[in-house]
């Protein structure tokens, strides 16, 4: 057995920077990123069933719009005002504690009497939602080695899709007319099914982050988290110990000096690339149905049909940003969804129509849908909960706008011109991305590793 003798933090940082990754890693990795597929069933859950839903408890569509709506902003909380407890109170509390709130408010939500019930246990969700991204990025980035960063954290929107598309599935034989009135409720009473099984393997297989532990527990604590986290034997020689780096859990850290530029470009990648996915993407099963015809079943599987570009887009993404850069990737990305939306726009034959569709989901998964990736990987250990964070509220932040602004084009201006529109938002993106050039893999590892953390 591998054994690794540990005198100060920064040895357990050298080590996680420069281990071999093994099945166990790829274990811990899983379990961390299969909240993301709990995730993405919830945000679909609710296109199940609306018809039933809208008839049990007599909503208004002011009133359907904010269920939907009302999950976004419990995400956009939860990632904004979470990341400052992600970083304070250690990643494996949070993962816990986060998919415990999915598995409860699922429930709850499912059993719902009443519109106030309901909304409720969606904002719930929403927070655990917006929970789950910043702790389980930043936990697998604070276990897998330097070369394997942006394709394991990067892994997160193979997981999103994948998620989609199995939702799909899932769907079907819940869309087949059995439940009846109550069709809406086994929807998104399902998500409780894979939350609980997520709980219990981070619960048995997880334990601390190792870089984390390093920062800020004793460290033959940490030493021990390290021996589990990667089967090796551990041996402590206390050394003269190094001051830890603390945040303040201030938002204002990531505007000061050091991180300003950085933090604006992943909070524009993060707000243009949530417009352009819950504008388009979101609505997959209803564009779907206006290319291949009207039926449910034109609409689940036409989102799948679509969702599996988003799955080899996200796939080769993660790896050739490891290569090039999450940044770079992102400009590249922005130009495939633009060149495809306006394409699409002009289009009239279907088949047309369902190969640039495809393509832009793909040109989206490869780029700049990697923002929560650039996100969890600009700021250093003491600071990682918090810049996630913030990058979850921004791409929660633009959802809601896309929630809203895509059906609200379409009954105004109808569906070419919306799309004309929509290509506005990721030529933003371009242009900040072309002019703030920062990538992860350019700084110094001391900037990212222990970097000083007060506001200047």
């Amino acid at each position: 057995m591998e054994k690794l003798v540990i005198r100060t933090a920064k040895d357990i940082e050298n080590f996680v920077d420069a281990h071999p990754s093994g099945k166990r890693t790829l274990l811990l990795t899983f379990v961390a990123l299969g909240g993301i597929f709990v995730d993405a069933y919830d945000f679909a859950s609710l296109g199940v069933g609306i018809v039933q839903l809208r008839q049990a408890f007599h909503l208004s569509p002011a009133q359907v719009g904010l269920i939907t709506a009302i999950m976004a902003l419990g995400a956009c909380l939860g990632g904004v005002i979470g990341g400052r407890y992600i970083d304070r109170l250690g990643r494996f509390k949070i993962l816990i504690i986060n998919v415990a709130l999915l598995v409860i408010s699922a429930i709850g939500a499912a059993l719902s009497v009443n519109f106030e019930m309901l909304l409720i246990f969606r904002l719930l969700m929403g927070i655990g939602v917006g929970l789950d991204f910043p702790v389980a990025l930043s936990y697998v980035a604070e276990i897998v080695n330097k070369r394997s960063e942006n394709a394991s954290v990067g892994g997160w929107q193979v997981m999103w899709y994948v998620a989609a598309s199995c939702s799909g599935l899932a769907i079907l034989p819940l869309d087949s007319g059995i439940f009846g009135e109550h069709l809406w409720r086994f929807a998104i009473g399902f998500g409780a099914i894979p939350a609980f099984i997520i709980l219990l393997l981070r619960y048995f297989y997880a334990d601390e982050s190792p870089r984390w532990a390093a920062n800020n527990l004793p460290l033959s604590k940490a030493a021990q988290i390290v021996a589990k986290t990667y089967n090796i034997e551990v041996e402590v020689i206390p050394g003269h110990e190094q001051v830890k780096a603390k945040s303040s859990g201030k938002l204002a850290i990531l505007f000061s000096p050091r991180y300003r530029l950085r933090t604006l470009l992943i909070s524009a990648i993060c707000i243009t690339q949530a417009i352009e996915y819950f504008s388009v993407g979101f609505n997959l099963p209803s564009i779907s149905q206006s290319i291949f015809g009207n039926t449910m079943d034109n609409a689940i599987l036409g989102a799948i049909f679509f969702n599996l570009f988003g799955i080899a887009g996200a796939s080769l993404g993660a790896w050739l940003s490891g290569k090039f850069g999450v940044r770079r990737m992102a400009i590249f990305g922005y130009a495939i969804v633009i060149l495809s939306l306006l394409l699409f726009s002009m289009s009239h034959t279907p088949l047309l129509m369902a190969v640039l569709l495809a393509l832009m989901i793909f040109g989206h998964s490869i780029g700049p849908g990697q923002g929560m990736t650039l996100a969890t990987l600009s700021y250093p250990t003491e600071l990682r909960g918090l810049g996630s964070g913030w990058g979850q509220g921004m791409a929660r932040g633009g959802s809601i706008v896309g929630f809203f602004l895509f059906p609200l084009l379409v009954a105004t201006s109808g569906m070419a011109s919306t799309l004309m529109w929509v290509a506005v938002v990721p030529l933003v993106g371009i242009v900040i991305a072309l002019f703030i050039r920062w990538d992860p893999d350019r700084l110094p590892q001391e900037d990212l590793r222990g970097a000083k953390t007060s506001v200047s």
